[in-house]
């Protein structure tokens, strides 16, 4: 037997975190009214969920906060710079994680393996519950805030819709999402194709422009003699920077998310985050260069969006057409941050550390349609509040806090489990930086400015074990849940799921 096929059988290491086959093909009793996810996520469709998902509304608004922090262009640069090289490095070690464990879930997945279900709970409790719903709901109202910004570009004198609208707007497009994403995997697959290209196309205007500006000779605060003028000495300032730099960022990590429905996982995960994260790496340097050919730092400094301001100094009777991109953009990161969001909970249902009808999979279109209800339903609640948006924020150290113990898990699974086969192996050297860099990046926020509301993230991450234990660690089930679960399924034709492993898959296709 394999490795990855003891890894699979749930032996003692995994915590029974993986259901047990035993090597062979599971006897068909037990998959008797149930049904899995299918593969239906190619290369293509990959790199799109990572490019489609990275690329949201952050570089149309981040590079305001990066320049706050460093004081001068040539270290925002470099904090671009260094966050992209960041995102490649937690990718690299994520790339290991995905090829040796090939189960969605993302950190969750990997954290309960590692380190046991408490921890893998508050994991699935932080994200569930606040910050996946509530980045979603960010992006939602940032594609809301730029629809109107576009209508009263494009029809100044005919539609003037009111600041009122927003969250309308926002709530109407996290429900179409949610529709497309329950509908077909395919359709949410072409819709994050679709509007990536749109989002690319945006840029690459924007960096045409820029390119165009350089060889007139506006290149006043990029030539080398000016570029670092002013930089901060504030060491700890530089975290912040990289919190700022990072939201543009996020999104690397998504592919881990959806590894079950990936086609070929083995080839296509690792090859769909090197192709797709220093892409973005590059674009993102690009277009902050074009920025600098048109706007001074403290113009940018000044400006609620950049890119609008940018469109308006350049584009003229045109400057409607990045409104319009970035609409397409954030409801192409919103569509995307749903998909993978979903399987989080859908994973986490499957595990047991959700009720069980988060779990199911509908029986015809073989979508996780109660994970994504769920979701949906959080992001929606999500926009009540009228600055939730600041709370978030404190909670982007917690973030990283998971981020470096999912990477530490690449150390201490190679010293615990040498024997496990890896068809990736990265340097050591490698997770050893990015635990590095998270310890800072928890740690840096908190020295130079310290909040309460640090504490109340916290505690609010550990609140999580208040459920955890009668819910979860001595399987105390309300019997009405027995009754609602029924009842879900009838509304939903949703049934239990189980896990395949790609060599099972292959095995049951009767292939080598």
């Amino acid at each position: 037997m394999s490795v990855r096929s003891r890894l699979e059988n749930g032996n003692e290491s995994t915590n029974g975190l993986v259901g047990s086959h035993q090597g062979d093909k599971q006897n068909n009793n037990e998959r008797d009214g149930k049904v899995n996810l299918k593969r239906q996520v190619g290369l293509l469709s990959g790199i799109a969920l990572i490019v489609g998902t990275m690329i949201g509304s952050g570089i149309f608004v981040s590079p305001v906060g990066v320049l706050r922090q460093t004081e001068s262009v040539g270290m925002s640069l470099v904090i671009w710079l260094a966050c992209g090289i960041l995102s490649t490095f937690g990718s690299a070690c994520y790339m290991e994680l995905g090829t040796m464990i090939p189960k969605s879930g993302g950190e969750f997945t990997y954290l309960t393996l590692t380190y046991g279900h408490s921890l893998g709970y508050l994991y699935s409790w932080m994200s569930l519950f606040l910050t996946r719903p509530a980045s979603q709901a960010i992006v939602a109202l940032t594609f809301a805030f730029y629809f109107r910004a576009m209508l009263l570009s494009v029809a100044p004198g005919i539609c003037q819709p009111s600041l009122s609208m927003i969250k309308p707007t926002a709530a109407s497009c996290l429900l179409l999402i949610t529709y497309i994403n329950c509908k077909s995997v395919k359709w949410a697959t072409s819709v994050q194709n679709i509007f990536t290209v749109a989002k690319l196309l945006a840029l690459a205007i924007i960096f045409v422009v820029g390119v165009i500006r350089i060889f007139n000779g506006y290149t006043e605060y990029i030539s080398p003699s000016t570029i670092f003028q002013g930089s901060s000495t504030k060491v700890f300032s530089y975290g912040i920077a990289f919190y700022q730099g990072l939201w543009a960022y996020d999104g690397w990590n998504q592919l881990n998310y959806i590894t079950e429905e990936l086609v070929n996982p083995y080839r296509n995960l690792p090859l769909a985050i090197l192709i797709g994260i220093p892409m973005v790496t590059l674009i993102y340097i690009l277009v902050n260069i074009a920025y600098f050919t048109v706007l001074t730092p403290t113009e940018m400094l000044s400006a609620s969006a950049v890119a609008v301001t940018f469109a308006n100094r350049t584009l003229g009777p045109m400057a409607w057409i990045i409104p319009f991109f970035v609409c397409c953009s954030t409801f192409g990161a919103a569509n995307g941050t749903l998909f993978t969001a979903s399987r989080l909970c859908y994973v986490a249902g499957r595990e047991g550390q959700l009720v069980e009808v988060m779990s199911m999979v509908h029986v015809k279109r073989f979508t996780p349609t109660p994970a994504l209800l769920f979701t949906s339903i959080v992001s929606i609640l999500m926009l009540i509040p009228n600055d939730f948006d600041t709370l978030v924020n404190y909670f982007s150290f917690a973030a990283w806090l998971f981020y470096g113990l999912t990477t530490a898990a690449v150390l201490v699974l190679r010293y615990q489990h040498p024997e496990w086969t890896r068809p990736i192996k990265v340097p050591l050297v490698i997770p050893i930086i990015v635990v590095i860099a998270s310890v800072y990046l928890v740690i840096a926020p908190i020295i130079d400015d310290p909040q309460v509301e640090f504490l109340y993230a916290a505690m609010f991450i550990l609140a999580g074990l208040i459920f955890y234990f009668p819910f979860i660690h001595y399987g105390y089930r309300p019997r009405i849940m027995k009754h609602f679960t029924t009842l879900i399924q009838v509304l939903l034709e949703v049934a239990p799921s189980f896990y395949l492993s790609p060599e099972e898959e292959q095995e049951l296709q009767g292939k080598p």
